[in-house]
């Protein structure tokens, strides 16, 4: 569906020519309602004339959409916004792009040269968007465009004043974007590389005619649109290219100890280490940068051994050993639980009486009483709350220093309301991430003999790094992203302010999430909500948009953990659904911060679903994948051990790709589910439905199948053979 900007009101500054122009054009075309802003002067801020936003304003008219003219300086910002307000009545969209040049070498800029060009960058950016903010914060709506340019960014000779007063942009750019989060108000910042006025003097004509402003001006309707989440973002655009900026900083590197000073020698001494860039940190808040100073006074003051960045231990100098450590199996823990700690687990990760689809969970003697599917991890969590951890060997680990990295969770069928569970918890796999070291545990949580649920906890130990590992594993559930394209489903919730203190009553007693000194120990300006209550919202959004709160129908749920919640602000969780699979991303909705990513839940299919879609001209297969998933469930864990192996199937009709399956007998217990694989497959099996259905009623011979061309093959084509135990039997498939 294309986007429309009919009933906004939108405000180009230097919209006589150039980019502001092609802005102007686009926005009108698309039903805006435009002012046209110039004040008609040349590059060089002299002069001025109405003929070029009229010009403008005309052509906008003739092809029938909504315009006027401003012929103000942006100096003037009030009355911009005000011709606005009098023919239109209000203001939604600001693009700050006027702009001029006075280029000199450094040392012939002249105190004018420099002030003209803040006043018309820099501070008229500055009073046009101050005259809009209040009127956007009232209607609780508003885009905002910044223009910087590369020499912003990035310096460029005979430009001091040019630059600093774009690189400025940048800074109140960002500063908007969190003040105005709250108010769902957006500035992102662009740096265009567009052939104008200001570009034609130095650019060849054959290279400004790949650089039309028409190639910058998508970007612009995309970052102001409704639609569009990203706010205090940095891009590069030109010639039909778009780039996304962020900044990076290097580990650095710790040079003083308690009670010791620091010496010029010090910092020469350390100069490779403090500009090494590899495995460096995304920094994206203040906060996020502060963090990391607040960590090294810890260790300062502690007086622990200085190791190579803010975040270093003990742990990498007295050794992390992978090969003494995989495979160590904890001692089993029991966890006991009774009716009341499911309902409390149901209030925890934000379950109410308001709503009537939630009595299931939090109502004992509803007749449909349940456990939510997530609180699968509370039964496992044990296996990192109680220490158990520092007593492997090859981990001499800092229990202080572990950190909540992604989390998989695995239902083998519906979690009992009460009982006695037994946890199995074995290191799965330990990697060296540099900065720090990944320690995989396999949960297995057993009711009885019967296999209820399997987690896996990805522990990331800061600073446990550099002990010569490996830096990946295919043991791990790999995150996967989510499809690009707009959010088939989006569900909003608010958070409490004492939703921490009511998660942590599920056995999660971290003092960081109720504790204000303990939290700004961690540097944080209150105390946190915990990720896994994070991880239960989002998996709760998930079960009702798609599930009809059937806790049956989850199978499970990957996600990584991104960044903290505080408690009060508002989840957004965001949805995309493909076969059985739902993609899904959370987000902090006041500040458009992504907090869960990467993450999924796989359902079962509904009753009947399988027979419906045959109903309705469906694939043939769909009930031979839900028999063969049912035989793996069967079989269990038993089954992965002889094949360890994951299969993906490619179900062609009529010549065209119809389905794609993947049959996972390499973790947990094995399963079957709709879509690609997230990792590495070993077999990939490419198919007709019909000859699917041929080979498995034993009508096809699979090597005559083969060698026909009717079944194709890739990778390690002797694994086929241990899909035999699953699939024999045909008449019941």
């Amino acid at each position: 569906m294309s986007l429309s900007f009919e009933g906004r009101v939108v405000l180009v500054t230097g919209a006589g020519g150039g980019l502001g122009k092609a802005y102007a054009l686009a926005f009108a075309e698309r039903g805006a309602s435009v002012v046209v802003n110039d004040l008609g002067g040349d590059i060089k801020g002299g002069g001025k004339s109405s003929a070029a936003a009229d010009k403008v304003v005309e052509e906008i008219k003739a092809k029938g959409g909504k315009a006027v003219a401003n012929y103000d300086s942006v100096e003037d910002g009030e009355k911009l916004i005000q011709t606005a307000l009098d023919a239109f009545g209000r203001i939604d969209i600001v693009i700050n792009n006027a702009g001029i040049l006075r280029d000199r070498s450094f040392a012939r800029t002249s105190d004018m040269d420099w002030d003209l060009i803040h006043r018309v960058h820099l501070r008229g950016s500055f009073l046009v968007t101050r005259a809009a903010w209040n009127h956007m914060k009232n209607q609780k709506y508003g885009r905002i465009i910044m223009t910087t340019s590369a020499a912003g960014i990035y310096g460029n000779f005979g430009q001091a004043n040019y630059s600093a007063a774009k690189l400025g942009l940048l800074g109140l750019a960002n500063t908007l974007a969190i003040e105005g989060g709250k108010y769902n108000i957006h500035c992102n910042t662009i740096a265009p590389v567009a052939g104008s006025r200001l570009t034609e003097t130095v650019m060849p004509p054959d290279l400004l005619e790949n650089l039309k402003s028409e190639y910058v001006a998508p970007l612009v309707l995309w970052l102001t649109h409704e639609d569009c989440r990203d706010n205090g973002s940095l891009f590069e655009v030109g010639a039909g290219w778009v780039g996304k900026l962020r900044w990076e900083r290097t580990k650095g590197a710790i040079m003083r100890h308690k009670n010791s000073h620091m010496s010029p020698e010090d910092v020469r001494d350390k100069w490779d280490k403090i500009c090494d860039f590899y495995d460096a940190d995304k920094i994206s808040t203040i906060g996020e940068s502060l963090q990391s100073l607040v960590s090294v006074l810890s260790q300062v003051e502690s007086g622990e051994e200085i190791g190579a960045n803010p975040t270093s231990s003990v742990a990498s100098a007295s050794g992390i050993n992978p090969e003494a450590a995989v495979g160590q199996k904890l001692p089993p823990s029991q966890f006991s639980y009774s009716h009341t700690q499911c309902i409390l687990y149901a209030l925890g990760v934000g379950m109410s009486t308001t709503d009537q689809d939630s009595l299931r969970f939090l109502y004992e003697n509803h007749e449909e009483f349940g456990c939510l599917p997530t609180f699968g991890v509370i039964i496992s969590q044990n296996a990192m709350m109680d220490g158990g951890l520092s007593s492997v060997p090859g981990l001499n680990i800092d229990l202080t220093r572990v950190l909540h990295g992604e989390q998989y969770l695995e239902l083998y069928k519906p979690l009992p309301t009460s009982g006695t569970l037994t946890s199995h918890t074995t290191i799965a796999d330990v990697l060296d991430k540099g900065s720090g070291a990944v320690i995989l545990l396999d949960v297995h949580a057993y009711n009885g003999d019967e296999l209820i649920c399997y987690n896996q906890y990805s522990i990331f130990v800061v600073g446990a790094g550099g002990f010569g590992g490996k830096r990946s594993s295919d043991k791990a559930r790999p995150p996967v992203p989510p499809p690009q394209r707009a959010p088939d489903a989006v569900v909003i919730e608010s958070t409490t302010r004492d939703q921490a203190a009511l998660y942590r009553l599920s056995g999660d007693w971290n003092p960081l999430h109720i504790d204000p000194s303990f939290a700004a120990m961690g540097g944080f300006k209150e105390p946190i909500l915990h990720g896994l209550c994070s991880f239960g919202f989002a998996a709760r959004h998930v079960l009702k948009r798609y599930a009809d709160n059937d806790p049956s129908r989850f199978k499970a749920i990957k996600v990584r953990f991104i960044k903290p919640v505080l408690p009060g602000q508002s989840l957004q969780t965001e949805m995309w659904k493909e076969g059985d699979r739902v993609h899904l991303q959370c987000k902090v909705k006041e500040t458009g911060a992504v907090v869960l990513s990467g993450a999924y839940v796989d359902l079962h299919p509904a009753s009947g679903a399988a027979v419906e879609s045959l109903q309705t001209g469906g694939l043939q297969s769909e009930l031979v994948f839900a028999e063969i998933g049912r035989r793996i469930k069967d079989m269990g864990a038993e089954l992965v051990r002889k094949v360890n192996a994951v299969f993906g199937w490619e179900i062609t009709k009529d010549g065209q790709s119809a389905a794609q399956w993947t049959i996972d007998l390499r973790t947990g217990s094995g399963s079957v589910h709709k879509g690609p694989y997230s990792g590495k497959v070993d077999v990939t099996f490419t198919v007709s439905d019909e000859d699917f259905i041929q080979v498995v009623q034993g009508k096809l011979n699979p090597q005559q199948a083969f060698f026909s061309g009717k079944l194709k093959i890739r990778g390690n084509i002797m694994l086929s053979q241990k899909l035999e135990v699953i699939l024999k039997d045909p008449a019941k498939l």
